[in-house]
């Protein structure tokens, strides 16, 4: 009596091990599908949106490839399922080469429409300062090559700005001063701290020279 309870109870035990085998099994293939209408649906997305909302899109897209991935680990015969994800994974890398491509287009486009963001661009290098003026990318060790490049460039073009361009200038030289002055405790060494010390003694006659200079020639201007 007591061997047949036994049995009976490791039949249950052995049954309670398979449908919750079979629940995982099943849960696994929901994340899967689920993942897989996801990228499928962003098909029926309009590119605007698509581009409008791409961080939201790549975020969410982040979130059900992992489980999705994860989820295959608790399948019986997950070969059909990796499958589905790998169609599922090269179908979004072509929306996202495609989309990310069209976004690095327009912003190149936005920024050759505005004036201020080509200044900034030759001033400290392609999309590094937007109109937030924020330095936070320079640090000690890259913050000499950025006042170089900032004095070269304006050295270069200042027969070419106007008032506003100069005012614009000393807006973006004061906000790299103010980040100069917080990565210098962060461990500067004294001899790039000497040579930017130079290059700002460089800048501040060629800046009031020329703001001076292009203030007098629109004044003539408005006056013919």
């Amino acid at each position: 009596m007591k061997s047949t309870k036994m049995v009976l109870g490791i039949a249950v035990v052995a049954l309670g091990f398979a449908s919750c085998k079979d629940e995982k099994t099943e849960q696994a293939e929901k994340i899967v599908d689920s993942y897989v209408m996801y990228v499928d649906s962003l098909g029926n997305v309009s590119s605007e949106n698509a581009k409008a909302n791409w961080q939201g899109i790549e975020a969410t897209y982040q979130l059900k490839s992992g489980n999705a991935k994860a989820a295959l680990a608790n399948m019986k015969d997950n070969a059909e399922a990796q499958k589905y994800l790998d169609e599922a994974n090269a179908k979004y890398e072509a929306l996202k080469a495609k989309y990310e491509a069209e976004i690095e287009a327009q912003d190149k486009a936005a920024a050759a429409a505005n004036p201020k963001q080509q200044m900034r661009n030759a001033l400290f290098g392609e999309g590094k300062v937007g109109e937030d003026m924020s330095f936070v990318w320079v640090d000690k060790d890259n913050v000499l090559s950025v006042y170089q490049q900032f004095v070269d460039a304006v050295e270069t073009n200042k027969d070419k700005y106007s008032r506003e361009d100069w005012d614009e200038i000393k807006l973006m030289y004061e906000a790299l001063d103010s980040r100069k002055n917080t990565v210098e405790k962060e461990g500067l060494s004294v001899d790039d701290n000497r040579k930017i010390s130079g290059l700002k003694l460089k800048f501040a006659p060629i800046y009031t020279l020329n703001r001076m200079g292009a203030k007098s020639g629109e004044m003539k201007k408005a006056k013919e």
